[in-house]
């Protein structure tokens, strides 16, 4: 490792020199643009600092160490979703998108350099012991999270199963801050969960999009149809699911359509530029379909409501979504680490652009919850700091126009009300389709 980053410096330095000679006169491959020459010029700058550091800091750093709080700190700069990963936390991404690690199971983000709770994943730890989407991680084991980085902060709080970590939590409720001990468990994410409801309706909760969730969800609705005898419709729940793997957002959305576009992405370079389309195979049948999501509903859940909402197979019910709507791409490094970056925006068929703006729904339903619930801090791409621009911020997309915008909600206590009004439309699917074309 030393050898490799001491050649990566010195290959910085020889660069350097090189560029500085072509400068004053010594061009062997042509002339060089400004772009380039303020770029080696900036790397000299870095070389500089990063000598001073190694000969006048008052104690003996690592060089390693320093290499990467400088990749990881500009990575950081630039949008909340970027990151570098060094190889151990490379490794844990990569166990982490197949569902399954040791850990206490929680969501969280950066919201202007404060560690945030984006939500609790259900049936974890974390969930069980109570903490609640919006909540502030001050402390990990008694150790500051200021200037703490998300993965960072993973690691403090993944470990082996049975082992305890304390999470002192602020909630903006409380009048002081609450330590949560929570005992880690293996992180078991059954990111697809199914029941049959009332009048042989189904119901389906994908918490999290894996390398398994488009199998388990089509054994989900074999199972759902074995269930009824005929599906008449289905609540496909999205609340709260953070996202996950592309290439199952666009898998699921091809189960419910038989053709069309289904995603696009558009970043700088001509390979980041594709589109996504249907196949027409293994396609569901034509039931109605109602999508609940929320503010938790971030990335691939925004990529399959808005697939069902452009092409008018799914209607969207629940509160506007997080808004997330960019691509990252993982690149693996040489010795293990690995980095993590935003290379293009998706946007829906009909071509809106999710970033920072979200998912409005068809039809605007608050969730009923609790006095402690109600009052609680809801996140959004947008609040996060350095967020990246919708990218159309000069003009209000056409199908968002006429949707309203989500509030608070003050209303009493109850059950899951939006999965009832979810279902009291699929029963009545087509009055109230027809009603929704005349308010359109």
């Amino acid at each position: 490792m030393k050898l490799f980053l001491y050649y990566l410096r010195n290959t910085l330095l020889i660069a350097i020199a090189l560029i500085i000679a072509l400068n004053i006169g010594a061009s062997i491959s042509g002339p060089i643009s400004a772009k380039q020459s303020d770029s080696y010029e900036n790397l000299k700058v870095f070389a500089d600092a990063l000598s001073i550091v190694e000969k006048n800091y008052v104690e003996d750093v690592d060089n390693k160490d320093l290499i990467y709080g400088a990749i990881n700190g500009m990575l950081s700069s630039l949008d909340p979703h970027s990151s570098f990963m060094p190889p151990e936390s490379f490794k844990e991404m990569q166990v982490e998108t197949k569902g399954k690690f040791g850990g206490v199971g929680i969501e969280i983000t950066m919201k202007e350099g404060v560690l945030t709770v984006v939500s609790p994943i259900e049936d974890t730890p974390a969930f069980r012991a109570g903490i609640l989407a919006g909540d502030i991680i001050i402390k990990i084991d008694d150790v500051p999270t200021k200037g703490m980085t998300i993965m960072d902060a993973v690691k403090r709080m993944r470990g082996k199963k049975n082992t305890k970590v304390v999470l002192t939590i602020y909630r903006e409720v409380e009048p002081e801050p609450i330590d949560f001990s929570i005992i880690r468990d293996i992180i078991k994410i059954r990111s697809v969960k199914s029941k049959v409801l009332e009048d042989n309706y189904g119901y389906v909760k994908v918490t999290q999009f894996q390398e398994r969730t488009t199998g388990d969800l089509k054994k989900a609705l074999k199972e759902l149809k074995k269930k009824t005898g005929k599906l008449k419709g289905l609540v496909l729940d999205l609340r709260n699911n953070p996202g996950g793997l592309l290439d199952q957002a666009i898998k699921v959305s091809d189960l419910f359509l038989s053709e069309g576009l289904i995603v696009y992405t558009d970043g700088r370079m001509e390979a980041q530029k594709m589109k996504f389309y249907a196949t027409g195979s293994d396609t569901e049948p034509q039931y109605p379909i109602v999508v609940i999501v929320n503010a938790g509903s971030a990335s691939a859940s925004e990529i399959v409501a808005g697939a069902l909402q452009d092409t008018g197979r799914g209607l969207i019910l629940g509160t506007k979504t997080f808004g997330k709507g960019s691509v990252q791409t993982i690149l693996p490094m040489e010795d293990g680490s690995g980095i993590r970056i935003t290379t293009a925006r998706y946007y829906t068929p009909n071509g809106r652009s999710i970033q920072a703006e979200g998912i409005t729904p068809d039809l605007i339903v608050e969730k009923v919850v609790s006095s402690v619930e109600k009052k609680h801090l809801v996140i959004r791409e947008k609040d996060l700091r350095n967020h990246m621009k919708n990218g159309d911020e000069k003009e209000e997309t056409k199908n968002n126009k006429k949707r309203s915008e989500d509030k608070d909600d003050d209303s009493k206590e109850g059950t899951d009300n939006q999965v009832k009004s979810a279902l009291d439309i699929l029963k009545s699917w087509e009055i109230f389709m027809k009603g929704m074309k005349h308010t359109s």
